[in-house]
């Protein structure tokens, strides 16, 4: 009884601490959750609760106090959006290391399902690095998977550890399930946001193939200094992978000598990269090699 004392003990006390960084976004349409990423202002929540109306946004704060916001922009292949509320002194979260990021821990979501304000559940992360078919053919990649009850209008809400510390950006359930929820992960919301307050958007350079993250064996973990790679699954004809002669089952080990361990770093390391040529390394049938790759832009627009 004391551990079942204790522990609720902390979870109301982690409650009270991270609830007033959390808002509720309002606009014409609908509504959404979010969370003060700055103390000046500037809110993470997803890019479908903004995108219909963008020039008519409220945060509600914490205490009921509302707030005009603009939105600064959004990314559709994460589904992230950044706007800016009126005001400063804000409080803010702490995001995660995704090395904490474990199967099976606890984990808390709060937001505004039906406007049901500051409403919170418990969970578990039930697996991580899902990517998700969306019907306007978008992919997201890299999710975490959680059964803390997700409801609409919990989007852009926090999904919280039991240090307090934001592990993930609460996006969508599946809605033939019951205990199926998923949050972009803190990592993909920290370099997202950074581009999106920096320059209104995110450019990614576009290499054509369809991924997946894997574990590698240890022996080659050990040759390649890293316990992760990213598998290529299939090449786009005509594409700068196909061009650069990418194969299915392709390792790619890393970008611009910097380690590719999931989907999420092939992403970011693409947006991120200032010059035209990349440069890959792959390991291909055991082999490591070198490959170039003239990645084209792909400029994703600010709001719908």
């Amino acid at each position: 009884m004391k551990l079942l004392q204790q522990l609720s003990d902390d979870l109301e006390s982690l409650v009270a601490g991270a609830a007033p960084a959390v808002v509720g976004v309002e606009h014409a349409r609908g509504h959404g959750t979010g969370l003060f990423l700055t103390p000046d202002g500037y809110v993470l929540t997803n890019r479908h609760v903004v995108m219909r109306t963008p020039k008519r946004l409220v945060v509600q704060l914490n205490n009921g106090e509302e707030r005009r916001a603009t939105l600064v922009g959004g990314d559709a292949p994460t589904d992230l959006a950044v706007v800016r509320a009126e005001g400063d002194n804000f409080p803010t979260l702490p995001l995660a290391d995704p090395e904490t990021v474990k199967v099976g821990q606890l984990v808390m979501a709060i937001g505004n399902p039906f406007r049901l304000e500051q409403s919170v559940s418990l969970g578990v992360v039930s697996a991580i690095n899902r990517s998700i078919n969306l019907p306007d053919g978008v992919v997201l990649e890299g999710m975490l998977q959680t059964d803390a009850a997700i409801n609409p209008g919990n989007s852009g809400g926090p999904l919280l550890d039991t240090r307090g510390r934001v592990v993930g950006l609460n996006t969508l359930v599946l809605p033939y399930a019951q205990g199926i929820g998923f949050a972009v992960s803190a990592t993909t919301a920290a370099w997202v946001a950074s581009l999106l307050i920096q320059r209104g958007r995110v450019d990614r350079k576009f290499l054509g193939i369809a991924a997946t993250a894997v574990n590698l064996e240890p022996a080659l973990a050990r040759d390649t200094g890293q316990p992760r790679a990213v598998r290529v699954l299939r090449v786009q004809e005509g594409t700068p992978a196909d061009d650069a002669g990418l194969q299915p089952d392709d390792l790619l080990l890393g970008i611009n000598s910097r380690p590719v361990n999931s989907v999420d770093d092939l992403q970011r390391l693409m947006a991120l990269a200032n010059d035209e040529e990349v440069h890959l390394d792959v390991l291909r049938k055991g082999r490591r090699k070198g490959v170039s790759a003239r990645a084209r832009k792909r400029v994703e627009p600010v709001a719908a």
